[in-house]
């Protein structure tokens, strides 16, 4: 069996992916590792933190999935896979990405709005799309495409929150992307915080 099936065996399991943007790497690592406790273990660590590297190497040999995010090119896909990334995810959809996770089996996640897209993303051997930014469509939306795009699963971020990310998974979404209230709980009242609500999140999700 090859890792990139065992990661989506895995990956599929979760449901949510904790979308995690630090101010440094101290920081992201604190709100990562506060997500695994309180029960998540889908973990976007995102380039948009300095040192994220460092994260990477941090949660080596752990079970966690640890994925790249915000990743806009080529260059950063290979290092983020050389320091340990198990997915790469961008905002969009670069098929320069999408070779070089190919060419080391690491899943692409690119951000796709349109069937074009998301068709072209699909050529490209894109198994799970991200729709960013998700507060601008409705859940239903995820129906219209699998009505000519039947074999697109999709996975919603940004806006995601305890009060819709149900009505996204019950409209088909294979999982949901969470970020902000994450990192609003840990700069309001540090790691338990986050446990809390990843907890609360879990629940929720039955």
């Amino acid at each position: 069996m090859s890792s990139k099936i065992e990661f989506y065996q895995k990956f599929l399991e979760e449901k949510i992916v904790a979308v995690v943007r630090g101010k440094d790497a101290k920081e992201a690592a604190a709100i990562a590792e506060a997500a695994v406790k309180g029960g998540l273990n889908a973990i976007e660590l995102t380039y948009t933190t300095p040192g994220v590297e460092d994260v990477f190497k941090h949660f080596a040999g752990t079970n966690a999935l640890i994925g790249a995010g915000t990743v806009l090119d080529e260059e950063t896909a290979r290092h983020a896979i050389l320091n340990g990334a198990q997915f790469v995810v961008s905002p969009h959809f670069d098929p320069k990405i999408a070779k070089t996770c190919n060419r080391y089996s690491i899943p692409y996640f690119p951000g796709c709005m349109t069937i074009k897209e998301m068709v072209q993303a699909m050529e490209y051997g894109s198994d799970i799309l991200k729709l960013f930014p998700a507060n601008g469509f409705d859940p239903s939306f995820i129906g219209s495409v699998n009505g000519p795009l039947p074999n697109v699963r999709v996975m919603p971020t940004g806006g995601i929150n305890l009060n819709n990310m149900n009505e996204w998974l019950d409209a088909g979404a294979v999982a949901v992307g969470i970020g902000s209230d994450l990192t609003k709980a840990y700069r309001s009242a540090g790691e338990d915080a986050v446990v809390k609500l990843v907890q609360e999140y879990l629940t929720k999700l039955g």
